[in-house]
């Protein structure tokens, strides 16, 4: 959700220091901490047409802000609202009744009991008997059937337990790595331990530290992960689907209008058909 962020975004509660930083010197501190934060600039319903079936969704409450408004946050609130957000993606899914979500929601910064009873409330009045019910990994064949088209994992436990239309948070492997090939070391380090049982996220992302954006004033996230593409890239291809134990699942990417991500995280489901 970071492509509709811009320099009058609030700095997010998160981090006390750039908070600090932001209020001593604005003009420098936002405009930098905005280069760090977005990682996608295709908006949701283009990420949707393109072919992107997962979408991690972290979301918090401003604390000056209205009662029930809900944002999504990376280091800074976004200007979109949760509510509207998740009718955006109701609204595709009408039109396109064969195709199956994943919303992954977390984070959830700044939220109390009733916020989240708020938020799970939206959830289902906003997707109704789209939600497919936690239980045994359906096949798409089931869901079609059933009609189902949203799987919500939602990383808070007290909510998951009260609301069966809520599955568990999903494990993401996040290798916090600012170079490429320790972040391919690190995935797969993951792969040879194992994977989880049901759903999990393999993350082809690239995370800055302070000494990195200390040496690369003028960088971004975004020029940093471009270079990074092609690699990451083969990595994705060379993976396998399916229930063995060093099989990937769900593999995410930042800015994915950039190459061949997508396409080439859909090609993997055509080596099922080889077995």
């Amino acid at each position: 959700m970071t492509y509709c962020l811009n320099k009058r975004s609030p700095i997010s509660h998160e981090s006390r220091l750039l908070q600090l930083l932001g209020k001593v010197a604005p003009c420098i501190t936002r405009p930098v901490v905005l280069k760090w934060s977005v990682t996608q600039t295709l908006d949701v319903t283009e990420q949707l047409d393109a072919g992107v079936r997962y979408l991690d969704l972290r979301i918090a409450h401003m604390a000056d802000g209205s009662e029930k408004n809900l944002h999504f946050v990376h280091m800074v609130y976004t200007s979109a609202l949760v509510e509207d957000t998740l009718t955006e993606i109701s609204e595709w899914l009408e039109s396109h009744p064969r195709e199956v979500l994943i919303l992954a929601c977390r984070n959830f910064e700044g939220m109390d009991d009733d916020l989240h009873e708020y938020l799970t409330t939206c959830i289902k009045n906003i997707f109704g008997d789209l939600l497919c019910p936690r239980g045994d990994v359906p096949t798409l064949r089931q869901l079609w059937a059933r009609g189902h088209q949203v799987i919500v994992s939602y990383e808070d436990e007290g909510s998951v337990s009260r609301h069966p239309e809520l599955w568990p948070g999903i494990p993401y492997w996040w290798g916090n790595q600012v170079k490429t090939q320790a972040l391919i070391h690190y995935l797969e380090a993951m792969k040879s331990c194992g994977r989880p049982g049901g759903f999990f996220v393999a993350g082809t992302n690239l995370t800055e530290n302070l000494g990195y954006v200390l040496v690369h004033p003028s960088g971004s996230l975004r020029t940093m992960t471009l270079p990074s593409l092609p690699d990451l890239s083969a990595w994705v291809r060379e993976q396998c689907p399916g229930p063995g134990p060093r099989c990937t699942n769900i593999i995410a990417s930042d800015f994915i209008g950039a190459d061949t991500f997508v396409s080439d995280v859909i090609r993997l489901n055509d080596k099922l058909l080889w077995c």
